[in-house]
């Protein structure tokens, strides 16, 4: 296989036409993710939906090993099985091209690590949200692999939610979204009854991190709060002063703004517990670094960010009793705005060696690897297992556990903040080269999307020929801005070496 075409998830099929190629990432894209699903209960030799979730959770390269085994009467039987809705996944031919991985000769390194002493057998953890409300919610999480909770959070006020309180910006498949705007608030639970849950929790798996993310109103009741949580036997206190749909004033990110009041409150608690202490940063501010710095010096064990960001959706369906309202927004959608934020944290120079837990658009393993390469020791998660389960952590560690294999890299916290230094101000940013873009041939096939692109949006540096339906690159015109890259289907544009731009 062409290393070009694996990168673009192209796999050509050598007994077919080359019209006839099938883009893997595609056809997995178009998997329903079907629970106890109809292709794989008729597969004795193989597991075709653990296949497709591979790939789409960014595995492909591992996918093949449930298929290989399957029979050609297996795989037909599995499409024939298939209930899209439109037309069945091309399970037969994607088999063909995916082929059986090769045999692991490494044995795989651990995902251990320790945050805030804490011993953690894998960076990733349940986000406090609606994935983890009640006992039995986070014991299925523990049980499927996942390393530990912040547990929805916890108040003593009478929380009273509305319904619907969900709503999401989509793409133009069903079921399918990028962003998504909830307006639920804390715990429902009676504050006894969640730390009951949290100590019968931490007694029952007691190698799993279990975290009480909490929230007070005034002094006495974040002390108070805190003890309890203390005394429940958990691992360590999140301070939520973050959350963006509180109904009632001075509540969540009405602190988080507030580096003075995130201060203060951080100092009350860390004075009152012995337990770790984990404030969660707000985005809803201009400089999230200076409430952060706040709790770093009231002596925050680590800092956790970000919590939802304020948004407006225009759908009716997210309408209650026909009443819109400003609510958090999350999913894949949001994490470059949360990787700016963790950035923006680790680089401060006050904050000497702080301990990060980083939250906001993680999906896959290559989402969780970006937030620890810029210095998390741990990843919250909460929109992609609302969306897909949380079966999701057999992808997120096996990726990362291949990723760190093929690098060699025996530990995980060799890895974390790697990339921090790559990261300067835009006025130290080279300006003296460039790097053109160029056009694969054997995967162009003419749509001419580039050349659209760059007349209307670039700077008129690629020229198109309707008869033979091929772009051509004009270097004297290409500024190296690379957006023919971006928005090319096929993934048919690539780039050459990095040279002096001409005086």
């Amino acid at each position: 296989m062409a290393n070009y075409d694996y990168l673009c998830g192209v796999i050509p099929n050598k007994n077919m036409m080359k019209d006839s190629r099938i883009h893997i990432d595609e056809e997995a894209n178009r998997c329903l993710l079907c629970a106890e699903a109809p292709c794989s209960r008729v597969c004795q030799h193989g597991n075709p939906a653990r296949a497709l979730r591979a790939i789409r959770f960014g595995n492909k390269q591992w996918a093949g090993q449930w298929l290989a085994e399957c029979t050609d009467d297996e795989l037909l039987a599995a499409e024939e099985a298939c209930i899209h809705y439109d037309r069945p996944i091309r399970i037969r031919e994607m088999a063909k091209a995916l082929g059986r991985p090769s045999a692991d000769a490494e044995s795989l390194p651990s995902l251990a690590i320790d945050f805030c002493g804490l011993h953690c057998q894998n960076p990733f953890f349940l986000a406090s949200s609606a994935v983890c409300t009640n006992y039995e919610m986070v014991a299925r999480a523990f049980e499927a692999g996942w390393a530990g909770v912040f547990y929805k959070t916890i108040c003593l006020d009478d929380i009273r939610e509305v319904s619907p309180r969900f709503d999401a910006v989509a793409q133009q498949t069903h079921g399918d979204f990028f962003g998504f705007r909830n307006m639920e608030q804390l715990s429902e639970n009676p504050a006894e009854m969640d730390f009951d849950i949290l100590s019968r929790l931490k007694r029952n798996y007691p190698d799993k991190i279990v975290i009480a993310s909490i929230m007070g109103s005034t002094e006495e009741q974040w002390i108070e709060l805190a003890k309890m949580a203390e005394k429940a036997g958990v691992d360590a206190v999140e301070l939520n002063f973050s959350c963006p749909q509180m109904r009632l004033a001075g509540l969540g990110s009405d602190v988080g703004q507030n580096p003075e009041l995130v201060t203060f409150y951080t100092a009350y608690v860390k004075r009152s517990v012995s337990i770790p202490v984990i404030p969660k940063m707000t985005p809803n501010i201009t400089h999230i670094a200076q409430p952060a710095a706040g709790a770093y010096f009231a002596g925050a064990d680590a800092i956790s960010a970000i919590n939802t960001i304020k948004s407006v959706t225009m759908n009716e369906r997210g309408a209650v009793t026909e009443q819109k309202t400003v609510s958090g927004y999350s999913g894949r959608a949001v994490k470059p705005i949360a990787l700016r934020h963790i950035l923006e944290i680790a680089k401060n120079p006050v904050m000497k060696n702080i301990q990060l837990s980083g939250i906001g658009g993680i999906e896959t393993w290559r989402d969780a690897l970006d937030f620890i390469q810029l210095g998390c020791q741990n990843v919250q998660i909460c929109t992609a297992v609302m969306q897909y389960g949380y079966r999701i952590i057999d992808d997120l560690t096996l990726g990362l556990q291949h990723y760190m294999a093929s690098r060699g890299v025996a530990s995980l916290s060799d890895i974390v903040g790697e990339e921090l230094p790559r990261f300067v101000r835009p006025s130290d940013l080279d300006r003296e080269t460039i790097v053109y873009p160029k056009i694969n041939r054997d995967i162009c096939i003419g749509c001419g999307r580039c050349y659209t692109s760059c007349q209307d949006g670039g700077h008129q540096a690629i020229e198109f020929d309707p008869a033979t339906r091929q772009p051509r690159i004009v270097g004297t015109r290409c500024v190296g801005c690379h957006l023919c890259r971006l928005v090319c289907p096929t993934g048919a544009i690539a780039t050459t070496k990095r040279i002096d731009k001409k005086k």
